[in-house]
C-alpha cells in the first residue's frame, strides 16, 4: 500500500500532500481503495468506452472530487461521454493540427509561468484577440481543452488548481454575437462537467455591457459553484489584486511580471523547432512539454518572443481609470 502511495504522489511537496489531505479528503493509506472503488463502478456504464482507466488517471478525478466516490466516477463517465458525443472535435487532437496552431500562436489559451500565490496555473484569455475569420471557437476551445490536458499531467496542479482570467477590452458586440448558446454549452459542458480540473476563480476585466448580457444565456449551464467563482472586476484592478496578487501578474492586468508574449504557450507545446514560419512538428505529449511545465524557459533572456501588436505597455493601463469600482461576482447579478 505505501509502495501504491509513494509512486502515486511522488514529486509532490510535504505541503501539497498536506493540502490535499486537508481539503481533498486525500489520505495515502486508503489511496489504492479509493481508486480500485471508481475502476469497479466502470461495468456500470456499457455504453461509453472508457479509454484510460489507470490509477494515475483515476486519481486526478478523485482529486477534482475531493475522493467522493460517486461524484468522481461520474466525472469520469462524462468526461469519455463528451468525447463520444463530440469526435470531431477530438479528431487530430494535438498541437500540430493547423486549427490548433493557429489557436495556440494568437495566444487561446495563454499561461504564465508564476502560479498565483495558493499555487494555482493562472490561464488567461484575450477575448479581442479573436480573429473569426482565422480561428473557429471550436478550435479555440479544442486548444484550451489539449492545453488543460497537458497540465492536468502535473499532480501538483491537480491539487491546486487553476485560475482563468478573460480581458475582455476592445471585444467587440459582432464577436460577441458568435458566442451562440450552442457553442457556449459546449465550453462549459466540457469545462465545468467533463474535466477533472479545480478552477478556483474565474475573472472578468474591462467587460461591456453585452457580455453582462451573456450571463442571462449561460446561467442555466452553470452549476452554483461556478456561478460563486465568477467575478466582474470592471476597470478594477484593485479588486482582482486582492484575489491574485499583483507580483503574479503580467502589466496587461497591473501586475509586476513582464507583458505577456502571446508565442509563450505555443512554444512550450511546438517545442525548440517551433518558429512562426515553420509547420509544428510536434504532438502535445512530446518530452519537451513536460521539461518546460512550471519552470522558466531556459533560453528566454536569448531568444526573446514576438510580442502581440494588441498587448498594452506599462504604465498606459486604462484599466485604473475607475479603480473606485468594486468586482461582483455574477451571482450578484441574480
Amino acid at each position: 500500500m505505501r509502495i501504491v502511495m509513494a509512486h502515486l504522489q511522488a514529486g509532490l511537496s510535504a505541503e501539497t500532500i498536506e493540502k490535499a489531505r486537508l481539503e481533498l479528503n486525500e489520505n495515502p493509506d486508503t489511496l489504492h481503495q479509493d481508486i480500485q472503488q471508481v475502476r469497479d463502478m466502470v461495468i456500470t456504464r456499457p455504453d461509453i468506452g472508457f479509454l484510460r482507466t489507470d490509477d494515475a488517471f483515476i486519481l486526478r478525478f478523485l482529486r477534482a472530487r475531493k475522493f467522493n466516490q460517486l461524484e468522481t466516477f461520474k466525472l469520469l463517465a462524462q468526461y469519455f461521454q463528451y468525447r463520444q458525443q463530440n469526435l470531431e472535435m477530438f479528431q487530430n487532437f494535438k498541437a500540430d493540427d493547423p486549427g490548433m496552431k493557429r489557436a495556440l500562436m494568437d495566444g487561446f489559451p495563454g499561461i504564465l509561468e508564476t502560479p498565483d500565490q495558493y499555487g494555482r496555473k493562472i490561464l488567461i484569455l484575450f477575448a479581442s484577440n479573436w480573429d473569426q475569420s482565422r480561428n473557429s471557437f471550436s478550435d479555440i476551445l479544442r486548444a484550451i481543452l489539449l492545453s488543460l490536458e497537458v497540465l492536468i499531467e502535473d499532480p501538483e496542479l491537480q491539487i491546486n488548481g487553476f485560475i482563468l482570467i478573460i480581458d475582455w477590452s476592445d471585444f467587440s458586440f459582432k464577436q460577441a454575437s458568435k458566442l451562440t448558446p450552442s457553442i457556449l454549452k459546449l465550453a462549459i459542458e466540457g469545462l465545468q462537467d467533463s474535466f477533472p480540473a479545480r478552477f478556483g476563480g474565474i475573472h472578468f476585466v474591462n467587460q461591456p455591457w453585452y457580455i453582462h448580457a451573456l450571463y442571462t444565456i449561460i446561467k442555466p449551464f452553470l452549476k452554483d459553484k461556478t456561478r460563486k467563482r465568477i467575478f466582474l472586476h470592471g476597470n478594477n484592478l484593485n479588486s482582482l489584486h486582492q484575489l491574485i496578487y499583483p507580483e503574479c501578474l503580467p502589466s496587461e492586468f497591473g501586475g509586476t511580471l513582464p507583458p505577456y508574449d502571446m508565442g509563450t504557450w505555443a512554444r512550450a507545446l511546438l517545442g525548440p523547432d517551433y518558429s512562426d514560419e515553420t509547420e509544428y512538428t510536434h504532438t502535445y505529449d512530446a518530452l519537451h512539454v513536460k521539461e518546460a511545465l512550471g519552470r522558466p524557459g531556459r533560453d528566454s533572456e536569448d531568444n526573446p518572443m514576438r510580442r502581440s501588436q494588441s498587448a498594452v505597455e506599462p504604465g498606459t493601463l486604462k484599466h485604473r481609470e475607475r479603480e473606485d469600482e468594486t468586482a461582483q461576482p455574477l451571482l450578484a447579478l441574480d
